[in-house]
């Protein structure tokens, strides 16, 4: 990176920053003064009325951003982007007011993640690094992986913001993993949005960290997740590689929400009712503090960063490294979990 270009991204950051920090205040004295509030219940994890919602100031500052990169780059400009993270956030905006059945909320992410393929195609090669190589999916099995990706992350990003700071230091850690990523594959595009994403994050944490005085809402955490997913179909760099990357800076949230899932499934139990079981809920219910849980996710988060950043920069072992720490980090938290709510005085969550 040269003088100029670092100029360019601090100045990037620091407006995003300053952006998303003023907006969020002023939407937060907003949302009080009309009394839009997350009221708390039984399956909450707060315990005051909060506003909710403060993730639309996000959503302005990205699609603005976005736009922005794309002129000053001069490279095109996705609309089937735009357009798809603008209809997530408004039908996410809905819910938040007016709490949707999930079917009609998934109806429209499907249509979603329709429109940004539409506009910028789908994945028909993958690279899967010391496993299979490059695979060829041809049209079909293109398009269903890249629509089941799409609304995958979309929903898990959204089951994930439970609880103060999370999600907002998931994406803090995700763009500037993007950043770096962007960086050594030559994809200007996506290194100036993952650093967008983690300067607009950046803004947001300081309300949301715990106690949080706003929280990010559904138009907030389905943005991200759309935008998380899209962001390597978007590049104008196509690299084959680039989708493992996306799942690695996500792990955390992936791994957690599918093996909650067919934990919930396995026992019969309804996957689309409201839980408490993922597993950043269930150390919550053992004791943890928000604080402490949000940092532990931070920091899985940034292994998926360094196994992202490893693949590529090509260096095999580095890779090999990561994905096992990553493994052992897994094993961790699951055993800390199942041994806290095993203790004495600790959490029989087959109850709950």
């Amino acid at each position: 990176m040269n003088g100029t270009s670092l100029t360019t991204s601090i100045g990037l950051f620091a407006a995003a920053f300053v952006a998303s920090a003023f907006g969020v205040a002023l939407f937060t004295r907003w949302s009080q003064n009309r009394g839009l509030f997350d009221v708390p219940n039984e399956r909450s994890s707060h315990s005051a009325p909060t506003p909710r919602g403060g993730g639309l100031i996000v959503v302005l500052v990205a699609l603005s951003g976005y736009l922005m990169i794309g002129l000053a780059l001069g490279l095109p400009v996705s609309w089937g982007y735009l357009a798809g993270a603008a209809l997530v956030a408004a039908v996410s905006w809905l819910d938040d007011l007016y709490s949707l059945p999930f079917w009609s909320r998934l109806i429209f992410h499907v249509v979603a993640a329709g429109i940004l393929m539409w506009d910028v195609g789908f994945w028909t090669d993958l690279s899967i690094p010391l496993v299979a190589g490059n695979v060829s999916l041809g049209d079909i099995a293109g398009v269903l992986l890249t629509s089941i990706w799409v609304v995958w992350l979309l929903n898990a990003y959204n089951f994930m913001d439970g609880i103060d700071g999370i999600a907002g230091a998931q994406a803090l850690l995700a763009g500037f993993g993007w950043f770096i990523v962007g960086l050594l594959s030559e994809a200007p595009f996506v290194a100036g949005l993952g650093l967008l994403l983690a300067a607009a994050s950046a803004g947001f944490l300081l309300h949301n960290w715990h106690p949080a005085r706003v929280f990010m809402g559904d138009a907030g955490s389905g943005f991200f997740g759309f935008l998380f997913a899209a962001l390597p179909l978007v590049s104008a760099t196509r690299n084959d590689t680039l989708w493992l990357c996306a799942g690695l800076l996500m792990w955390p949230f992936l791994a957690d929400t599918a093996v909650t899932l067919l934990r919930r499934a396995s026992r019969g139990e309804n996957v689309l009712s409201a839980h408490r079981s993922h597993f950043y809920q269930r150390l919550v219910l053992t004791g943890r503090s928000h604080r402490y849980v949000a940092l532990l996710y931070a920091g899985l988060a940034a292994l998926g960063g360094l196994a992202a950043v490893s693949l590529i920069y090509g260096s095999t072992a580095a890779l090999v490294g990561s994905i096992t720490a990553i493994a052992a980090a897994a094993l961790a938290v699951w055993w800390n979990v199942r041994s806290r709510e095993a203790s004495p005085g600790g959490l029989d969550h087959a109850r709950v």
